[in-house]
């Protein structure tokens, strides 16, 4: 994480030579809300597994069509 820190100061900093306060601003939040937006994209892929791992498993069909319903996006 401090290496991604590292990285938006650098790009702010350099920013900040050519733009108004406002908009290093912007420039800050903006790559602030796509780090978080990755920090929950990683933290649900785990959680997706379990649903599916966890998930019941169909019974065997006796051959009788729509006896089992799979619903798995």
């Amino acid at each position: 994480m401090s290496s991604t820190i590292s990285s938006i100061a650098a790009l702010v900093q350099n920013y900040a030579q050519s733009s108004t306060q406002s908009q290093v601003q912007q420039v800050a939040q903006f790559e602030m809300l796509k780090r978080s937006q990755d920090i929950q994209a990683q933290s649900i892929l785990p959680l997706l597994d379990a649903v599916v791992q966890n998930s019941p498993k169909p019974a065997p069909s006796t051959g009788s069509i729509g006896s089992v319903l799979d619903v798995r996006a």
